[in-house]
């Protein structure tokens, strides 16, 4: 396979898991809410906010439009999630098994911010070059 088809697939599916990430966000905010700290007002505003911004990074993706930006505000937002929601939750986890999930929320919310930074290094103010 040629190099940029594989630079395209990789996009397509972050893109992808993006989308499912922002209509899970949109379609069940209650679900979301137990991760947005207490002391943050209206909740229900704030994941369904996340859910539209993972719906434009992967519609950015796709489109090929506003690239750099979208990646390096995903990467933000992703590490923002890995560093002061999951580590809190780690830090202070009751059980071993919200420690678990919460270790995995940050090295999954981290990985998808390295991609993210990949993609935004990848890009110039047209888009990605392939």
């Amino acid at each position: 396979m040629k190099k940029h088809i594989v630079s395209h697939i990789a996009i397509y599916i972050l893109s992808a898991i993006m989308l499912i990430f922002g209509y899970y966000h949109l379609k069940n905010p209650k679900a979301m809410m137990e991760y947005v700290p207490s002391n943050v007002p209206n909740p229900v505003l704030w994941v369904k906010i996340v859910g539209v911004a993972f719906i434009l990074a992967a519609i950015a993706f796709i489109l090929n439009k506003f690239v750099r930006i979208a990646a390096y505000l995903l990467a933000a937002m992703l590490l923002t999630f890995a560093f002061f929601i999951h580590f809190d939750i780690y830090r202070n986890a009751g059980t071993e098994e919200v420690k678990v999930n919460a270790l995995i929320n940050i090295l999954k919310d981290t990985a998808l911010a390295a991609f993210a930074l990949h993609i935004a290094g990848s890009a110039d103010s047209h888009g990605i070059k392939f």
